[in-house]
Formats: structure tokens, sequence, C-alpha cells
């Protein structure tokens, strides 16, 4: 049995963002669509209007010691809203007994590696978004959503990885319908097991994902494990998730 293949990767930043939250794209010096651009002027909030609302004008404080050293791929600014596209993948107690054997031993090559809290496999990149849109964004999901059936997946996509693209390309449409950016160009579809801060690669490539895989290879229930029921796509913007069905 050849369980789904394990890889090391890190993860990119994404392109510059303009004000409005919307890619910037060189030479294009269009702004909203049919509109002139308009000189914007922000008057000062009083600091007596500011300490009556404490933290609500700049948003919360970026402080990455408060996320395991992890920092924010663009800066916060007050009216935008990160966004995600994703399948999630709800871990029974056989894969987590799983990667207890597999986090340890990967621990040995990178100490800080640390298991993720949740699973998801990504259909886009992170985005932006501003507050008054993320209804719209979300209900063209929605509306890409609903044709497609549901799938099996593997902890690397090898079977079913055609059905993922046809995924990618329908949250695509919507990305570039806001301009937004889209997803990469002949993406692979992982399933993060565990993340660290830094590019530790060079320690995982190799020896270590040969010595990974084969323990996966070695679980009499690795091919039933790795293998996701998906039954819907999420949608996370800030603090909001939204949920999408699949057939």
């Amino acid at each position: 049995m050849s369980a789904a293949p394990l890889v090391g990767y890190s993860s990119s930043g994404s392109e510059d963002e303009s004000e409005d939250g919307m890619r910037t794209r060189p030479g294009d010096g269009s702004h909203r669509r049919g509109q002139s651009p308009l000189p914007r002027q922000r008057f000062p909030v009083p600091d007596s209007v500011l300490n009556m609302f404490p933290g609500t004008e700049e948003g919360p404080e970026d402080d990455s010691t408060k996320h395991g050293g992890r920092v924010r791929t663009f800066p916060h600014e007050r009216g935008n809203w990160a966004t995600h596209v994703y399948v999630p993948y709800e871990a029974k107690e056989e894969f987590l007994d799983l990667l207890d054997v597999l986090l340890p031993h990967a621990q040995t090559y990178v100490p800080r590696l640390v298991r993720m809290e949740a699973f998801h496999l990504s259909l886009s990149q992170s985005v932006v978004l501003r507050h008054h849109w993320i209804l719209p964004f979300v209900q063209a999901l929605k509306a890409r959503m609903t044709s497609f059936q549901r799938t099996f997946i593997g902890l690397e996509v090898t079977s079913g990885h055609a059905q993922f693209l046809d995924l990618v390309s329908e949250v695509d449409r919507v990305m570039e319908e806001f301009n937004l950016t889209t997803f990469y160009q002949d993406p692979s579809f992982h399933l993060s097991l565990a993340w660290c801060v830094g590019d530790a690669r060079l320690q995982l490539e190799g020896q270590c994902l040969q010595e990974l895989q084969a323990i996966v290879d070695g679980s009499e229930d690795a091919e039933v494990l790795l293998r996701v029921h998906t039954e819907q796509v999420r949608c996370k913007s800030g603090n909001k998730f939204f949920s999408m069905p699949l057939k």
C-alpha cells in the first residue's frame, strides 16, 4: 500500500494589497470599475472620542508572541478582513494517534515544530476583503459551489486532484470578480500536520521525510485514515465563518 505522500514546504507571502484590499495591477491605472479616482482626506478623530472606544480605531495590536512567533502576511488595517477559502478536515482519534507518532519523529530534526490545532486543505491564498464585500463574496462562492459533488482526498491529494482543481477554478473566478489574488499556478494540495517559525525545509527534506513516509506506509489503517469525505467548503473572513455544502 502506498499512502499519501508527505511533503515539507514553506508558506509564501501574499502580493501587495491596496488600501481597498484589492490587488494592484502594474500599469493598470484603474480604480473602481467605471469610476474616476477621487481625492481622499481623512480628518483626525478627537482624542476625547477615541478614549470612549479603546482599541476600535486601530484594531487589535499585532503581537507575534501571542501567535507562537507567527507574523501577519499583511499588516492589520481597520476595515480590512483577512479571508481564506478551504476544505475542513475533522480529525478522528486514529488520525491523531498516527500524528502522535509522526510529530515526535519530525521534531528530532526540527524541535520547534508544533502540531496544527485544526486541519484543512486550502483552496485560496489569504486575501484582504473590505467588510462590506464579505457577504457578496460569500454569496458568489456559494453560487459556484452548488454543482460540486463530494469527494475523498488524502494527506497529499493524489486521488481527486482534478476535482480539487475544479473547485479552485471556481474560487479563482470569484477572486477575479473582486479583483483579488487567485490561487497558485499548478497547485498541489496538502493537509498541514505541523508548523514552525522560519524555513526548515532543508532539515525536513530527504532523510526525515523518507522516515516519516515509511511510518505512514507501515500503518495498516493509513489508507483509510488519510481519506476525507468532503462535504463542504468553508470561507473564513476575520472572525466570521461561512459554510457552503457540496452535493
